[in-house]
């Protein structure tokens, strides 16, 4: 690491936030609004797609547009409150501080939500990126020119890999260890706070990407 500056990204649902009594909540609360049948469970157990897509199991595809608008304006009411922070989440982004680097968020989700739900938490990173799915991330991660990349889908796997950027991945979210190591994960973690062991030792002996 000598000469570069730590700079290491993380995913935000489901690996620093655990969103889904927040989006459960929304998801509700957009049912209960439009008449149409969602279920919210079903529906928090598959995050980490941009919200469209998840959209498209219950509203046809002319009504996506507006319907996720409306779901936009209202998740700060029913989801911010809600949503606790991963285990380790707050750790893990003050040790890349510590260690003399920087910390970014690069999401698929509404940058204005992912704000609120980080200034709510007091999770404080140094950029907010939203609006990114899997290979788009790769654009903010070079960027910011990211060494490492933290999330818990197959989509931040490929994120970090399109990159250049080491994946380090957590299975907290809806993809177990197996998939996220076939999908070509550098290193998995148990979970967050694994994570200040691991970077510490990383800056002394950097992974390279595979």
């Amino acid at each position: 690491m000598a000469g570069m500056t730590l700079t290491v990204g993380f995913d935000l649902d489901m690996t620093l936030i655990d969103s889904r009594p927040g989006i459960k909540a929304a998801y509700q609360a957009l049912s209960a609004e439009t008449g149409r049948f969602i279920d919210a469970d079903q529906a928090v157990s598959r995050l980490g797609p941009p919200l469209d897509e998840e959209l498209a199991h219950w509203f046809e595809a002319d009504e996506i547009p507006a319907v996720a608008d409306r779901y936009r304006e209202i998740y700060p009411t029913h989801a911010i409150e809600a949503t606790p922070a991963m285990p380790g989440a707050r750790e893990a982004v003050e040790v890349v501080r510590a260690l003399g680097g920087r910390a970014i968020v690069v999401t698929a989700k509404h940058e204005p939500n992912a704000r609120l739900h980080l200034e709510h938490l007091g999770i404080e990173p140094d950029a907010v990126i939203g609006w990114l799915w899997a290979e788009a991330k790769a654009g903010a991660l070079r960027e910011y020119g990211a060494q490492v990349y933290v999330g818990d889908h197959v989509g931040d796997v490929r994120g970090a890999r399109t990159a250049g950027a080491l994946s380090v991945a957590v299975p907290t979210g809806p993809c177990p260890e197996p998939e996220l190591r076939a999908a070509g994960a550098d290193v998995v973690l148990p979970d967050l706070t694994a994570l200040p062991a691991w970077l510490k030792e990383f800056v002394t002996r950097p992974v390279q990407a595979v």
